[in-house]
């Protein structure tokens, strides 16, 4: 019989990020606007942090995060965190579902890439993993969603007159920020792919070829890179991979099926597990889990972070009968198929519907392996 998994990822797991109240909202905007310190900044976000501790803790969540507190984007905030990288003055657009478009500012190479002297993020997670006595969970963009915004004309050739040495310093500066999370207590990590998942859709596919890039080759290079970040990590530290279609302001950028990817991607990436979209028609069907290796676990994203309307327990547990059809339920676990809040906007329902989401997920956990 199925149990309670004693490390992560857990029964009843999720993707990170959550709601942002609208006072730590409107704080970190007076802050961009130079209106309030950043010391001030940090006291307000260390309030909301042990605020969203206590409540995932209350609902009886293994693994715990920040929610993404301290961060506007759950990319950009990274990125430009790396020395070498530059925020441009210009933005792109970038099309999600419904006519909603998220700005992208422009990033550009000018120096060497390097990871900063203390890491990135370390101090927010020291922050987090002092405030609870269960499994601090940290999240990190992937390095493979660098190859959506570095291409060749937006690198100072002077720097990187051979692109190949940029993603190089890439992955080394990848494996030290790594490291410096490590060194603080990280002992679960998870790498956020928005590429890798989105290979499946025509207009992504039509995407990578204007750039004069094979999709089938690049997956490659997405795992190559992903890996070099993490493969070195002490045995005693889990990282997953979430592979994610877009999510912003209850929004997506992509469809389609895992399975142009899966036997490759499952298969060579050197992580612990797999959080895996699932949570409508736009994800395909359970089939691609037939190339899961036996050592990885798989958390089904079977509740939709989007929606505020809750899912119905039997339909999750028929759901996840279902996939035991590929992987048994032993290497099974559930989350909500994204976060609530990729981006500080959020997604389209209340903190009261998205408490009433991560409860509900620990309900049908415990009732289907004896506990979250």
């Amino acid at each position: 019989m199925s149990q309670p998994r004693q490390k992560p990822p857990f029964r009843a797991d999720h993707v990170g990020s959550l709601l942002r109240p609208k006072e730590l909202f409107d704080a970190r905007a007076a802050w961009h606007a130079g209106k309030l310190p950043h010391t001030a900044l940090r006291r307000i976000e260390d309030d909301y942090v042990n605020a969203a501790v206590g409540m995932q803790e209350s609902l009886g969540m293994r693994s715990i995060t920040d929610g993404d507190y301290r961060r506007d984007d759950w990319f950009l905030d990274f990125m430009f965190s790396l020395r070498g990288i530059t925020r441009g003055t210009d933005r792109s657009r970038v099309p999600f579902s419904g006519g909603v478009d998220f700005m992208a500012p422009i990033a550009k190479v000018t120096g060497k890439v390097r990871c900063p002297s203390g890491g990135i993020g370390v101090d927010d997670f020291k922050f987090l993993k002092a405030a609870t006595t269960r499994t601090a969970k940290h999240c990190i963009p992937a390095p493979a969603m660098f190859h959506t915004v570095i291409t060749k004309e937006s690198v100072d050739a002077a720097v990187y007159p051979d692109i190949a040495d940029f993603w190089r310093d890439l992955s080394r500066a990848y494996a030290e920020a790594i490291g410096h999370l490590i060194t603080a207590g990280c002992t679960y990590l998870q790498l956020d792919d928005v590429n890798s998942a989105n290979m499946a859709d025509a207009n992504w596919q039509t995407f990578w070829r204007g750039r004069g890039q094979t999709p089938e080759t690049l997956v490659d290079s997405f795992i190559a890179l992903n890996n070099a970040a993490i493969e070195n990590r002490p045995r005693d530290v889990t990282a997953v991979i979430h592979m994610c279609r877009g999510n912003y302001q209850s929004q997506w950028t992509a469809s389609g099926s895992y399975e142009m990817v899966a036997e490759r991607y499952f298969n060579q990436s050197k992580v612990d597990g797999f959080f895996l979209e699932y949570d409508d028609e736009r994800s395909g069907d359970f089939a691609p889990l037939r190339f899961m290796p036996k050592d990885k676990i798989v958390v089904l994203g079977l509740i939709t972070s989007k929606r505020p309307e809750l899912e119905s327990k039997d339909d999750i547990r028929r759901r996840v009968d279902a996939a035991t059809k590929y992987v048994p339920l032993e290497r099974l676990c559930i989350s909500p198929q994204c976060g609530f809040a990729s981006t500080q906007e959020g997604n389209k329902l209340s903190q009261e519907e998205q408490r009433a989401k991560l409860a509900l997920l620990v309900e049908v956990a415990t009732e289907i392996w004896g506990g979250p």
